[in-house]
């Protein structure tokens, strides 16, 4: 089974987000930091089986282009899905490993995204 790994601050987002998630992927596990999300992923088991991270760009903590790679660097087979506004610079998450999902962004193009990671990393 793999596993997607949520990191995401915002409680009412998160909780959507996830549940619109467990509606095509059976194991989805939400973290609310960056920090959070770095310990998990040093878990050996939980590493195993994780096929996908998921972050949303507005938390507190480590800058968001410095957490991408800090993953990538850790598990450079992971993809990571990045939402954020349009705003963001797209630029600074590039790589075939990782993809930009400006908002807003309905359900649908949620999924087909992270389908799409894991298709295409799997």
């Amino acid at each position: 089974m793999t596993t997607i790994l949520l990191v995401d601050s915002d409680p009412l987002q998160a909780t959507l987000r996830k549940a619109i998630l467990e509606r095509k992927f059976s194991d989805v596990q939400r973290v609310g930091d960056a920090a959070e999300a770095l310990c998990l992923v040093e878990q050996p088991q939980f590493a195993g089986q994780l096929g996908l991270v998921i972050s949303d760009l507005n938390m507190p903590g480590i800058g968001w282009p410095v957490f991408v790679a800090e993953l990538h660097e850790r598990l450079p087979l992971v993809p990571v899905l990045v939402l954020g506004a349009s705003k963001e610079a797209v630029a600074d998450y590039g790589g075939s490993w990782v993809r930009f999902l400006p908002r807003p962004f309905g359900s649908e193009a949620l999924l087909a995204a992270a389908k799409e990671l894991l298709v295409q990393h799997a």
